[in-house]
C-alpha cells in the first residue's frame, strides 16, 4: 500500500526526464500551435466573420508559416530529447499522488473538511457521501478543437475554479419541527443569498441559541431592515408612513408598550396601526406570514399567529422560534485566490460562474443584513425571531415512486467529497487543474497512465489515461490498469481504470471504515461494442483483485478487518442505455453487480434521466453560454433536442450536425457519463440509499459533457445511545 508521490523512484531519473522534456517541449508546442491555427472553433469563425479588416485571418496567415519554420528548427533537439525520454517511461510510476496540508487559517476554522482533523469517529447512524464525475476534454489544444474547444490551459484553470467554487458553496439545512412535518430538508444543492458571513463549516443540527465558541447571547439588537421587503421597497404593508406613531394594534406589542427594541417588525420610531402587519384588513389570503386556519400547531406563543387569526397550522412563519431552524456552513475562500481576484463572494451577473453566491435555484431567500440576524460564531441560525425567510419552489423533483431527489443544477453539489475526471490529457493543464483542486481537495491522484511501450501498451502511447481522482478523505491505496485492446485513435492514449481505497472513518471498535472508488474511461469509437464489453469484463476483474489485495494485512501483523461503506464506479463509459447499437453493453453483467440510479432496465432510462453529451456545434450559442442558461435549456424538451447528442437515427448520418433536425428522437439524449454503486460486499446489515442525483451545468462553455453528481447515504441500522 505504497502511494507514489513522485514520477520516478530516483532523483537522477527525475532530472533526466525534466531534461528530455525541455528538449521535446518546444517542438511539441509549435506543432500544437501549427495544427491549432488550421482548425478553428465556431466561436473563432464567428469572430473572424465580424472582423471588418480581416485582422484575425491575417494573424493566422502570418503565424502558420512562422510556426512551421520554428518547428523545423526545433526538430533535432526534439529527436535527442525523445531518445532520452522514451526509455524512461518504462520505469515511470503509473500515477502521481499529491497531498496538500490544510493551512493554519482553514484548520483553525474547521474549513478543511474531514482531512483537517482526520476522518473522525464513525457515527453509529452512518454518514452520507457526495460523488461527482465529469469529462473535461483537456486535450492538447489542437486536438480539443475537433470537439469545438480551444485554449486548454485557460479552460483547465477555469474548470478547477468552478468545481472548487461550486463545491465550497454554503450548505443550507432547514429543520422543520411540527406535528404535521418532521422531515429534514437538506438543501445541499442550492446556494445561499448574500448577507451571511462565511465562517466555519458545521455538519450538525443547531440545538441552542447561544454560540458554541462564546457566551450566550443575552441581548437582542434592534433590526435595521424589514424582514418582509428589501431595503429599497417603498410600499411595505408592515411599515406605513413614519408619521404614524400608534402601534396599539401591533400583534407583537400586545401590551401597548412603547418599547420597540425587541419587536421583529418595527424599526425604532416606526409603528403600525393596522390589524395585521402584512396584509390590509379583509385581505388575508395573500399574506406571506399567515395561513388561513386555526392555530392547532402549537404556536401559542407566536406574536403573529394569534388563535383568532389562525385556522390551520403554519410551518412557514418566519417568526417562530421553534418552527424553523437553519444551519449554514461554508468553507473560507483561499487567501491566495482573494489576492488574485475581487473575491468569490460577488454577485452572479451575466453568467459569471466564478461566484459562490446566490443563484436562482436557491431554496431559501434572505432579505436581511447581518445585523438583523442572530448568527452564532459557528454560523448557525437556531433562534431567529428577527428575520423573514420565504420558501421558494426548488428545482429538486421526485418522479413517481422515486425515493430520492433529482435535478438539473447550475452548480456542483455543496460539500463534494469525491471527484472523478476524465480526459485530463495535457500535462500543463493537469498541473493547473490540480493546483486549483488542491484548494478544496487535500488528496489528488493525477498524471495517471503510461507513456511509450510499457506493459500492456501494444502501441506507443502518446497520451496517458486522462484520469484524475480528488478526495476530501485520505487515500489508503491506489492502482492503475491499462486496457490492452484499444483500437484506432483510441489506442494512442493509455485508457484504463484507476482504483482507490479511501479511509472515511473509524468505528468504536477501532476498525477502519473504508470505501472503494473506480474511475474509468472506456473505448470511444462507435460500433466497437465488443471492445467495450471486454473492457467492462476487465474492469470487474481488476476491481475484485484490487479489493482483495488492498484488504490483506501485512505479513506478521494482526489488524482488525476493514468495514466497507461503499463501492462506487465513476466515469465516461462511451455508451448509452437507449441506443440500439449499444445493446451488448446495456446487457452486460456490470449492471447486475452495480446499480445505475438513472436506469429502469436494458434500453430504458427513467423519464427524468438526461443525456450528458452536448452537441459540439452549439457550445458557444448564447442560449447555453453560461451555467444557468444551459440549465434552463436542459429543463426544456425542445432545448434538449437542440443541444444534446441523441442516439443516431437511420434517417441521419451520425457525423452530421444535430441542430435543426426534425426527425423523431428517442429518450433525453445520450447518457454516457455514469455513477454506479454496489450494495454487495459492503458491511453486513449496512444499507445504501441515494439522497439526490443531479446533472450539473456549471462547466458550460468549457467542455462538451454535462457532469453528474450523486449523494449516497450509508446507514448502519443503529442509533446513537
Amino acid at each position: 500500500m505504497v502511494l507514489h508521490t513522485t514520477p520516478y523512484s530516483s532523483a537522477c531519473l527525475h532530472f533526466l526526464d525534466g531534461l528530455s522534456w525541455s528538449l521535446v517541449f518546444p517542438c511539441y508546442w509549435l506543432l500544437d500551435r501549427l495544427l491549432a491555427s488550421c482548425v478553428a472553433t465556431s466561436l473563432e469563425k464567428r469572430q473572424r466573420s465580424q472582423d471588418p479588416c480581416s485582422f484575425l485571418t491575417l494573424c493566422v496567415l502570418i503565424a502558420a508559416p512562422l510556426y512551421l519554420l520554428l518547428l523545423l528548427v526545433s526538430l533535432p533537439f526534439a529527436l535527442l530529447g525523445f531518445i532520452i525520454w522514451a526509455p524512461l517511461q518504462a520505469v515511470r510510476q503509473p500515477y502521481l499522488y499529491t497531498f496538500r496540508r490544510p493551512d493554519k487559517n482553514q484548520a483553525e476554522q474547521g474549513q478543511a473538511g474531514p482531512s483537517a482533523t482526520g476522518t473522525g469517529e464513525w457515527r453509529l447512524q452512518g454518514r452520507s457521501f457526495c460523488f461527482c464525475s465529469a469529462n473535461v476534454c483537456l486535450l492538447p489544444d489542437s486536438l480539443a478543437r475537433f470537439n469545438n474547444l480551444s485554449d486548454t490551459q485557460r479552460r483547465a484553470r477555469e474548470v478547477g475554479k468552478r468545481i472548487r467554487n461550486g463545491a465550497s458553496r454554503p450548505q443550507i439545512k432547514i429543520y422543520i419541527d411540527s406535528p404535521t412535518n418532521t422531515s429534514i430538508s437538506a438543501a445541499s444543492f442550492s446556494s445561499l443569498a448574500t448577507g451571511f458571513r462565511r465562517t466555519s463549516s458545521l455538519d450538525q443540527r443547531p440545538e441552542q441559541v447561544h454560540t458554541t465558541n462564546g457566551p450566550a447571547e443575552t441581548e437582542i439588537d434592534p433590526v435595521t431592515e424589514c424582514p418582509v421587503h428589501p431595503s429599497d421597497a417603498t410600499d411595505c404593508p408592515v411599515h406605513p408612513s413614519t408619521g404614524d406613531q400608534s402601534f396599539t394594534n401591533c400583534p407583537v406589542h400586545h401590551d401597548g408598550s412603547d418599547t420597540t427594541a425587541d419587536c421583529p417588525l418595527h424599526l425604532v420610531g416606526t409603528n403600525n396601526s393596522s390589524d395585521c402587519p402584512v396584509h390590509p384588513s379583509g385581505e388575508p389570503a395573500d399574506c406571506p406570514m399567515h395561513s388561513t386556519g386555526q392555530n392547532d400547531s402549537g404556536h401559542r406563543d407566536c406574536p403573529i399567529h394569534e388563535e383568532v387569526a389562525q385556522k390551520k397550522p403554519s410551518t412557514e412563519c418566519p417568526l417562530h422560534t421553534s418552527g424553523v431552524q437553519i444551519s449554514i456552513s461554508a468553507p473560507e475562500t483561499d487567501p491566495q485566490e482573494e489576492e488574485a481576484e475581487t473575491g468569490n463572494h460577488r454577485e452572479l451577473g451575466g453568467g459569471d460562474t466564478g461566484s459562490i453566491t446566490a443563484s436562482r435555484e436557491s431554496l431559501t431567500r434572505y432579505h436581511g443584513g447581518d445585523s438583523a440576524v442572530g448568527i452564532s460564531s459557528n454560523n448557525t441560525l437556531s433562534h431567529v425571531p428577527r428575520t423573514s425567510i420565504f420558501k421558494r419552489p426548488g428545482r429538486k423533483r421526485r418522479h413517481g415512486d422515486e425515493t430520492f431527489d433529482h435535478e438539473i443544477s447550475a452548480f456542483f453539489p455543496a460539500n463534494l467529497d469525491f471527484l472523478a475526471l476524465q480526459e485530463v490529457f495535457d500535462h500543463g493543464a493537469t498541473t493547473r487543474l490540480r493546483r486549483q483542486l488542491h484548494r478544496y481537495f487535500p488528496y489528488v491522484l493525477s498524471d495517471v497512465g503510461r507513456y511509450g511501450w510499457k506493459g500492456c501498451c501494444s502501441r506507443f502511447k502518446f497520451l496517458n489515461s486522462g484520469l484524475m481522482l480528488a478526495s476530501r478523505y485520505p487515500i489508503l491505496d491506489a492502482r492503475y490498469e491499462c486496457y490492452p485492446n484499444g483500437r484506432g485513435e483510441d489506442a494512442l492514449a493509455a485508457k484504463g481504470a484507476l482504483f482507490a481505497k479511501v479511509h472515511v472513518g473509524t468505528s468504536h471498535q477501532e476498525q477502519r471504515v473504508v470505501g472503494y472508488l473506480t474511475c474509468t474511461h472506456l473505448h470511444a469509437i462507435e460500433g466497437d461494442s465488443s471492445v467495450r464489453c471486454k473492457q467492462l469484463d476487465l474492469l470487474l476483474q481488476w476491481e475484485a483483485e484490487f479489493r482483495q489485495s488492498s484488504s490483506q494485512s501485512p505479513k506478521g501483523e494482526k489488524v482488525l478487518e476493514d468495514l466497507v461503506a461503499f463501492d462506487v464506479i465513476l466515469g465516461d463509459l462511451n455508451f448509452d442505455n437507449c441506443s440500439s447499437e449499444d445493446k451488448l453493453e446495456q446487457q452486460h453483467r456490470l449492471f447486475t453487480q452495480y446499480k445505475d440510479p438513472c436506469r429502469l432496465g436494458p434500453g430504458e432510462d427513467k423519464p427524468w434521466a438526461l443525456g450528458t453529451l452536448l452537441d459540439p456545434s452549439g457550445l458557444y450559442d448564447d442560449d447555453v453560454s453560461s451555467p444557468e442558461s444551459l440549465q434552463k435549456v436542459m429543463e426544456n424538451e425542445e432545448g434538449r433536442k437542440e443541444y444534446l447528442v441523441f442516439p443516431p437515427s437511420k434517417n441521419q448520418c451520425p457525423a452530421s450536425s444535430q441542430k435543426g433536425r426534425k426527425i423523431p428522437l428517442k429518450g433525453n439524449g445520450r447518457r454516457i457519463d455514469y455513477i454506479l454503486y454496489s450494495d454487495e460486499g459492503i458491511q453486513q446489515d449496512w444499507k445504501l440509499d441515494i439522497e439526490e442525483f443531479s446533472f450539473v451545468t456549471q462547466l458550460a462553455g468549457l467542455t462538451d459533457h454535462l457532469s453528474v453528481a450523486m449523494r449516497l447515504a450509508v446507514s448502519t441500522g443503529e442509533e446513537e445511545p
